[in-house]
């Protein structure tokens, strides 16, 4: 007689077949809150089908072959002529075309557009973080554009497309485009300014030829790239095609694809320029000028990809908990398990809730709001980036040895977890312009005292945390060395203030307990055992 000796029990089901827009509450709140209530219901509709897209077995394992199958440099053709193209796979492609249909791209002119395409991307990047990184570029490219009325004219309609084209053809003959950009080089990285690509003046009026090398330039198979140069009248910025009007190949010589941690469905190029033609955009010497608001929109959407890795490590870990059983019990049912669960789960929720609450400061556009934004997005970004990676790597832990294996999905979303805080400028960066906001934007520092304030005198701590604040930012004596230090307490007290104002009661008074109160640990699962952490967990647990 057979024996069976392989009965697979008290395993949990694929997380699939489900709205993963829907079933986050923090994030379906937040969208409720800031979004204008003439286009709730129709944003509710459209973000409800993205999630169940999302959510659905087929985009999930296009996410994992993407990942499984990483993009091919070609620099030549079998006749030894220059190409330099990337071969994706096409799961990537079927990713991207999606992402651009659902208006990932297509923020800047439509009413409530910013909270919109926040909340997607949010959704977006639970799939598979990579394709995220040209919508990111193509979306912040809009704001650099329009410091030329012209520019911004010609190549905006194309930027904000739902239409993907991945043709190499000239962008006028394109129903959509994407764009990257090409900032940093081998010898500077963060600092610009010792930039050594040249840009030589031609006699057609702002055109100019680059010569020079881009140590990181992502999604190196975008339609056209905004680049920083030297011109005779300083550093600036340049908008390179990849394809000149005429149909001929600009000269965009790929030395090599990185070899990264995460982030591997997505080409990261070297690049070389040799007689590249480009156009300026904006003035000479204003180069920085000009790419800050591209900067400041790719920096919001680092918060954004981060809370969409906390929310879906957060995902998984209460799913799994929910349906694995061990010593007499369901582990979700367990006190410890739950404390780690709910402290995963209180991170996740302050990190979607700053990230979308800034997304609306975007679609107001007031004078407040915009300074609101010079101080608090440096700092969000700083922060939440920050908080991500331990958190992927206590939810893979809350899978056991089954989070180690790659079939779980959860190594991925540790590989990822640590980008967003690298990318767009690092931690120092953050912090270090979050210094230079106190320093030349008084408006800054008084929006956000503002902002917080609304939500004084509802919880002892908070109140305690402002106050603490306070006393930090009149003393800027070495402040250069506490900048990590206040970057992260303005990034703490913004969230603390905003989960007292819009969360439930159990979610304030965890945050403020152990975030602001002192009452917590240094590793998740330290949590007070007298809060409410079932209703925590509860409030995270997707529907499946």
């Amino acid at each position: 007689m057979a024996r069976t000796t392989h009965t697979v029990t008290n395993q949990a089901p694929p997380l699939v077949q489900y709205d993963v827009f829907g079933a986050d509450r923090a994030l379906r709140e937040a969208v409720e809150r800031h979004l204008d209530p003439d286009l709730l219901d129709e944003g509710l509709s459209e973000l409800s089908g993205l999630g169940r897209t999302a959510g659905s077995a087929q985009v999930q394992e296009w996410g994992a072959l993407a990942d499984r199958h990483p993009p091919r440099l070609h620099t030549h053709d079998r006749y030894g002529r220059r190409v330099d193209e990337v071969e994706y796979h096409p799961a990537w492609h079927r990713l991207l075309g999606k992402g651009v249909s659902a208006g990932l791209t297509a923020a800047w002119g439509r009413p409530g557009g910013h909270v919109r395409r926040a909340a997607a991307f949010l959704v977006w990047t639970q799939v598979e973080a990579g394709n995220g990184c040209p919508l990111s570029m193509t979306h912040a490219a809009v704001p650099a554009l329009r410091t030329d009325p012209a520019l911004a004219a010609e190549w905006e309609p194309r930027l904000t497309s739902t239409v993907y084209d991945r043709e190499l053809r000239p962008a006028h003959h394109k129903p959509g485009v994407l764009f990257g950009m090409g900032m940093t080089e081998k010898q500077g990285g963060s600092d610009v300014r010792t930039n050594t690509t040249a840009a030589r003046p031609l006699a057609e009026d702002g055109a100019y030829e680059l010569t020079g090398h881009k140590w990181f330039c992502s999604a190196p198979m975008s339609d056209a790239f905004l680049v920083l140069a030297q011109a005779p009248g300083g550093l600036t910025c340049f908008l390179v095609p990849r394809v000149l009007e005429d149909g001929t190949r600009n000269v965009f010589l790929l030395q090599r694809l990185k070899d990264k941690l995460g982030n591997r469905s997505n080409a990261s190029a070297e690049v070389e320029f040799d007689g590249t033609w480009a156009r300026r955009v904006g003035d000479e010497g204003a180069g920085v000028r000009t790419v800050i608001g591209m900067v400041a929109a790719t920096r919001l959407d680092c918060v954004l990809g981060s809370a969409g890795l906390m929310r879906q490590a957060v995902a998984q870990a209460v799913h799994h908990c929910s349906h694995r059983e061990a010593f007499g019990g369901k582990l979700v049912d367990k006190p410890l398990m739950r404390n780690v669960l709910a402290d995963l789960a209180l991170e996740s929720e302050a990190a979607t809730t700053l990230a979308l609450r800034l997304a609306a400061a975007y679609d107001d556009g007031g004078e407040q709001e915009r300074a609101l934004l010079r101080i608090a997005v440096p700092a969000a970004k700083y922060w939440v980036t920050k908080r991500c990676a331990p958190l992927a790597v206590e939810a893979a832990e809350c899978l056991g040895g089954n989070g180690y294996v790659e079939e779980s999905g959860m190594p991925r979303l540790v590989r990822e977890s640590p980008l967003n805080s690298i990318w767009e400028g690092a931690g120092n960066v953050q912090a270090l312009d979050v210094l230079r906001a106190l320093r030349r934007e008084p408006g800054a520092l008084d929006a956000y005292l503002r902002e917080v304030g609304q939500a004084r005198g509802a919880d002892h701590r908070l109140d305690g945390a402002i106050k603490d604040l306070l006393t930090e930012l009149a003393d800027l004596e070495g402040v250069e060395g506490r900048a990590r230090r206040l970057a992260e307490r303005l990034a703490l007290v913004f969230q603390g203030a905003l989960l007292v104002r819009y969360a439930p009661p159990e979610v304030a008074d965890a945050f403020c307990a152990a975030r602001l109160g002192g009452d917590g640990g240094a590793a998740f699962g330290t949590l007070p055992h007298t809060l409410d952490l079932a209703s925590l967990v509860e409030r995270a647990r997707p529907v499946s």
